[in-house]
């Protein structure tokens, strides 16, 4: 049987990458016919990924069975994951993110959830001196993941490892990181090919916050003025797609890579109201600059509240 490897929906760099990576160790290391499969279509930098280091786009899956066997990469929120997972046999799960619950095993399972900034920098170390073993596609795979859940190291939740390990495997594989990490940022700001509803919904997780539903959405960008002069039709967007999803409210916040600071939009009062309450800031038109706020984990989800 093969066991099938995957991260959230609405896949990024991380869980395309880590998925990759991780069957590619569960197959050529410890003899376990493994499969990545993604959950909905990679973003543009994650596509751009596959291309640069030659690695086929692994299928796309809409839901498991009590037949299939998985692994859990760089998530373990049910809410990301296939609609009937807690049916599957889940063996295993390999996160950075806060441990939410909810997903029940038919065993006792491998878990392994670490402070760190990247799923692809715990395999890492998990691999061992089998990443030695590792083709240099799986090792561009795993440097590319790091360098974009880190943002080239300027995202707060780096650490010193996530840096060490990428810069040991940039070495090895002969590359520039500022040259690389521009390829990847300027693959990551080309939406120009996207709907507002799929903007929306290309990096965004859902979260409860005060009794209200939220989608979270992210856009990292080193071009936010391409984003932010579509404000108004995104956020006339945000209605249809709360309302699609279930959700009282979209946020979306624009990330300014070089500049390392969010632009939220802000649609109503409903989101003025939390954006005051959440970053101590006086909201004053349909938009506010938060300075420093890069990262959703470490620096919006902590603090959003109404």
């Amino acid at each position: 049987m093969t066991t099938l490897v995957f991260g959230h929906k609405s896949p990024d760099t991380d869980s395309t990458g880590s998925p990759i990576i991780w069957a590619w160790y569960l197959s050529e290391v410890t003899g376990t016919p493994a499969k990545p499969v993604l959950l909905g279509e990679p973003n543009t930098e994650a596509a751009f990924v596959l291309t640069h280091w030659n690695l086929p786009k692994p299928d796309i899956i809409s839901d498991v069975s009590a037949a299939d066997t998985c692994w859990i990469v760089d998530t373990n929120n049910p809410a990301e994951l296939p609609p009937s997972i807690n049916e599957a046999n889940v063996v295993g799960i390999i996160d950075h993110h806060l441990l939410v619950g909810g997903i029940k095993t038919k065993s006792p399972i491998d878990i392994t959830i670490r402070p760190l900034a990247c799923t692809a920098t715990i395999m890492h170390d998990l691999m061992g001196e089998a990443v030695a073993r590792a083709p240099r596609n799986i090792k561009g795979a795993m440097l590319s993941c790091i360098l974009s859940d880190t943002l080239e190291f300027r995202s707060p939740t780096t650490t010193p490892h996530d840096r060490a390990v990428a810069e040991k495997l940039a070495a090895d594989l002969g590359v520039s990181i500022p040259e690389f990490a521009a390829e990847l940022f300027a693959a990551k700001s080309d939406v120009s090919a996207f709907s507002d509803a799929e903007l929306l919904r290309m990096d965004s997780k859902e979260y409860s916050v005060a009794g209200k539903e939220l989608r979270v959405s992210v856009l990292e960008t080193t071009a936010p003025k391409v984003v932010l002069d579509r404000k108004a039709s995104l956020m006339a967007s945000m209605v249809d797609v709360a309302a699609e999803d279930g959700a009282d409210q979209v946020l979306l916040f624009v990330v300014d890579i070089l500049k390392e600071e969010a632009t939220l939009l802000v649609p109503n009062d409903l989101v003025k109201q939390m954006a005051e309450a959440s970053f101590g800031v006086t909201v004053s038109g349909d938009t506010v600059v938060l300075p420093g706020v890069m990262s959703r984990k470490k620096q919006i989800i902590p603090a959003l509240k109404l």
